[in-house]
C-alpha cells in the first residue's frame, strides 16, 4: 500500500511529475538540491520555465536559492515562476506568502484507468509521426503565435517515450482538432489537446480523445493522465465523462507587484 501524507499520495505524485517532465521536456534542466530548474528560451510555457521543488523536506537556504534561480531566469529574459505541487516544502510556501508572492494559476492533474475504460464508438484516427504537420495544425487550432514553431519542433523531437500525434483535418479545410499522446511504460499522457474554437461542442473532442486513449491502451498503457487549467470547466467535464478523476493540483507562484 502506497504511503499517504497530509499532501496526498506522494509516491504517485512523484511518478506523475516524472512522466510529465519526460512528456514535455524543457531545453535546460538543472538541479539545486531536489529543486528542478526548468528553462526553455524559445517557448513561454510555464511548465517549461519554472522552479519545481520535489522534496517536502528540502527547504534549507531557500531565500538564497530563490535569488540564485532568479538570476538564471533573468539571463533567459524570463520572470521567476515557482511551481507548487504536493511535493513542495510547506515552510517554502509560507515564506513565499510572507514575502509577497502570490498564486496566479492553478491546474488539476487527473488520471483514468484505461483497463476499465469503455471508449465511445466513434470514428477512429491513427497517429502520425509528421512533427511539422502536427505543429502547423496545433498552432492553427490553438490560435498560437507561429513564432513558437521552432521551439515546439525542438520540444516534440526531444520527447523520448513513444509519441502519437493526432489531428482531425478535412481536405481543403483548416485543422479542426489535435492531441499529443505520450506513452511511457504503463502511463500515457494527453497533451496539447485542443479543438478549434468554431468546432467545439460538436463531438470532435470526444472523437479525438477516444482515438488517443485507444492508441495508448493498444500500446500497453494502463493509466492515462493529463493536466488541465482549473477554470477550464468544459474540458474538465469532458475528461470526467471519460472517467478521469483528480489526483492533485499544482499552483504557479510569482512575485507580487
Amino acid at each position: 500500500m502506497q504511503a499517504l501524507s497530509p499532501h496526498g499520495n506522494l509516491p504517485l505524485v512523484r511518478r506523475l511529475e516524472a512522466v510529465g517532465f519526460r512528456a514535455w521536456p524543457a531545453a535546460s534542466v538543472v538541479y539545486d538540491g531536489s529543486w528542478q530548474v526548468r528553462l526553455t528560451g524559445g517557448h513561454p510555457s510555464k511548465r517549461l520555465n519554472c522552479v519545481v521543488p520535489l522534496d517536502p523536506s528540502d527547504y534549507r537556504d531557500a531565500e538564497m536559492r530563490i535569488e540564485k534561480a532568479r538570476k538564471r531566469f533573468e539571463d533567459y529574459g524570463r520572470p521567476l515562476v515557482i511551481r507548487e505541487t504536493p511535493l513542495a516544502p510547506k515552510p517554502l510556501l509560507s515564506m513565499l506568502d510572507a514575502n509577497g508572492w502570490e498564486v496566479f494559476e492553478t491546474a488539476r492533474v487527473m488520471t483514468a484507468d484505461l483497463t476499465r475504460l469503455e471508449l465511445p464508438d466513434v470514428l477512429d484516427h491513427l497517429p502520425s509521426h509528421d512533427i511539422g504537420r502536427f505543429i502547423d495544425a496545433l498552432i492553427a487550432v490553438d490560435e498560437a503565435d507561429p513564432a513558437i514553431k521552432p521551439a515546439l519542433a525542438e520540444i516534440i523531437s526531444a520527447i523520448k517515450p513513444a509519441t502519437g500525434l493526432f489531428t482531425i483535418e478535412n481536405p481543403g479545410e483548416a485543422p479542426q482538432a489535435v492531441a499529443l499522446c505520450v506513452q511511457d511504460n504503463d502511463l500515457a499522457g494527453i497533451l496539447s489537446f485542443c479543438v478549434a474554437r468554431e468546432r467545439r461542442r460538436k463531438g470532435l473532442g470526444t472523437e479525438m480523445l477516444s482515438a488517443a486513449l485507444r492508441w495508448a491502451r493498444i500500446s500497453g498503457a494502463r493509466t492515462a493522465w493529463l493536466q488541465v487549467h482549473s477554470h477550464n470547466a468544459g474540458a474538465i467535464a469532458l475528461y470526467e465523462k471519460f472517467g478521469f478523476r483528480e489526483v492533485y493540483q499544482y499552483h504557479y507562484w510569482r512575485q507580487g507587484a
